[in-house]
């Protein structure tokens, strides 16, 4: 099969999709007004609150949004053939992804800017309420700790990456401080950041000596490194602790100092790889080596592939970022729809060409198979895969191998870093709301809800022993990563579902993606939390068991919850606190 007739396919959809069922999601069941004050303009403050051309925060939200998951899940979902993942990216992200993100961002600015985890407690009560804050922050917990594992693991495996990522950040603060202080415009700064950003990309790869390599520093991989531990585990844990360094502080920091204008960078970055990476394709128009399905497979697809790929298709870490950062920066409700759809689609076009990469890497099936002979190889490989594969694509406009594997490490690295930074803030709102809640008035200050943060991540990825040694936490909970990310979604959708109903508005085009999600969701966490981690299980695993059984249990409850809602128990509720 032809990648260049797959991928056009797959654009084909996602242009249809945002051309005219995001305007009809939009005109015809959210209903946008122009003139509605958002609450960026009614609560400017400065700091979180802050009116934001639309182009800026779609840059701001794509690449929030667009970490490492959607590259990382499809790249290990291929396991099962091209196809399924192929079909399960593209309608999942015209039908479910686009109106889940744009939904809970229509929802929370009609909301005071809220989170959905506040929003909940008017839908579901005060107890549906906590339950969910909790599935959330377990979220965004296994966000931190996975995404800081990525990052950890690609700048040892990626030396060159290093420079050219860190220099990012003075630059992205020097763009803001222009653009915020002196009404510069952020377009020209923005691209001659990532033109020097590339240029040190060019120059790492090139010379050794800018390639800050820990492990080298401490003779290798058999040598002796800090606090026991060997070379490798050392490189780790230095950059695990500096990355958490840098987010607690890239957390806390008014969003237009860093985050908004590393994000605006970031954004160009992804379109700027995009860009090489399918005219790669159009130049070395490869063949798919890859099966269309993969009879032979360990574990069935159904329903492990609708949680593998949980971003790229649809992913509940979206509505946090929509109704978390993006809803308090929304200059007008219109501009919804370009955000969170068209932030989607952007996605879903990442997460398209990181099947593409992967199913044309090899030179046959055969080599194919070999590679992907079980999930496991395709989970352990999965990562390393997409940059060998997204190298080759970029190698047709003649960039050679070892710059095109820097770059492609960078944009990963720059994306998984800003999914990060979004992480830790907004986990450090939901620690701040649970303070409200209880009036514990200490977890209302951002340095201590930040702290603690911080350092419940830094707990989590650090101290589990797994198979990959010391700080195995991000590699050992990324099953239930997907789970728990889908779940968030379903709640999400589930949410808007009543906000639709109690509005008297056709809410269709959100219950029956809710009802898919929610199904193939709570079936794939019961077959691994009740059979495959169980301690009656053959493959026990204690920390994998008990979050997945008490989210499991929390999720039913809050489904139970959520059907009183839709049978009219809160409208009292809803009547007293919805704005319109």
């Amino acid at each position: 099969m032809n990648a260049i007739l797959v991928a056009i396919a797959g654009i084909a959809v996602f242009a249809l999709g945002y051309r005219y069922y995001s305007k009809f999601v939009a005109e015809r069941i959210f209903r946008l007004d122009p003139n509605y004050v958002t609450p960026a303009h009614k609560y400017n403050d400065g700091v979180d609150f802050v009116p934001t051309n639309k182009f800026v925060l779609w840059g701001h939200h794509f690449s929030s949004v667009a970490g490492a998951a959607p590259i990382l899940g499809p790249a290990i979902a291929v396991y099962w053939g091209w196809g399924p993942a192929f079909l399960w990216v593209i309608l999942g992200t015209v039908l479910a992804a686009g109106v889940h993100d744009f939904g809970t961002l229509a929802l929370s600015v009609r909301n005071k800017g809220q989170s959905i985890g506040t929003i909940a407690e008017k839908f579901i009560g005060k107890r549906g309420k906590i339950l969910f804050l909790f599935i959330i922050l377990t979220l965004l917990l296994m966000v931190n700790a996975v995404f800081a594992w990525v990052i950890a693991n690609l700048f040892i495996s990626y030396p060159a990456s290093v420079i050219p990522v860190f220099i990012q950040i003075p630059l992205a603060i020097l763009i803001g401080y222009s653009a915020y202080k002196r009404n510069m415009k952020m377009l020209i700064p923005s691209l001659i950041a990532l033109a020097i950003m590339y240029g040190a990309a060019i120059l790492a790869a090139e010379v050794p000596v800018l390639q800050i390599d820990l492990v080298q520093y401490m003779g290798g991989e058999d040598g002796a490194g800090i606090f026991g531990l060997g070379a490798v585990s050392s490189a780790f844990f230095i950059w695990i602790m500096i990355l958490l360094i840098y987010v607690y502080f890239a957390s806390t920091l008014p969003v237009w100092k860093l985050l908004q204008p590393r994000d605006f960078i970031n954004s160009h970055q992804l379109s700027v790889g995009l860009l090489i990476l399918y005219a790669g394709l159009l130049f070395t128009n490869p063949e798919i080596t890859a099966p269309i399905t993969n009879p032979d497979a360990d574990v069935s697809w159904l329903p492990l592939l609708f949680i593998t790929i949980a971003c790229g298709a649809i992913s509940g870490f979206h509505g946090l970022v929509s109704s978390g950062t993006s809803s308090k920066q929304l200059d007008k409700e219109t501009d919804a729809r370009f955000v969170g759809y068209f932030g989607a689609v952007g996605e879903g076009i990442l997460a398209l060409i990181s099947i593409i990469a992967v199913v044309t890497l090899f030179n046959s099936t055969a080599d194919f198979n070999a590679a992907y002979g079980s999930f496991a190889d395709a989970s352990a490989g999965g990562l390393n895969n997409f940059v060998e594969g997204a190298a080759l694509l970029a190698g047709g406009l003649g960039i050679a191998p070892h710059i095109a594997t820097t770059i492609v490490a960078i944009i990963v690295v720059s994306f998984a870093a800003t999914s990060l930074d979004t992480s830790v803030r907004l986990m450090r709102y939901i620690v701040s709301e649970i303070g409200v809640e209880y009036n514990i008035n200490a977890l209302t200050n951002k340095h201590v809800a930040t702290t603690i943060t911080v350092g419940a991540s830094a707990a989590l990825v650090l101290l589990p022993e797994g198979p990959q040694g010391f700080g195995s936490g991000g590699y050992l909970i990324w099953p239930l990563f997907g789970t728990s990310n889908q779940l968030l979604a379903g709640i999400s959708l589930l949410l808007i579902s009543i906000w639709l109903k109690k509005r008297g508005i056709n809410y269709a085009v959100t219950l029956i993606p809710m009802i898919f999600l929610m199904f193939m969701t709570l079936y794939a966490m019961f077959t691994q939390v009740f059979l495959e981690w169980s301690w009656f299980g053959n493959d026990s695993n204690t920390l994998l068991f008990v979050l997945g059984s008490i989210i499991f249990v929390f999720a039913v409850w809050i489904i139970v919850t959520a059907i009183q809602a839709l049978s009219g128990k809160f409208d009292d509720e809803l009547k007293k606190h919805d704005e319109q």
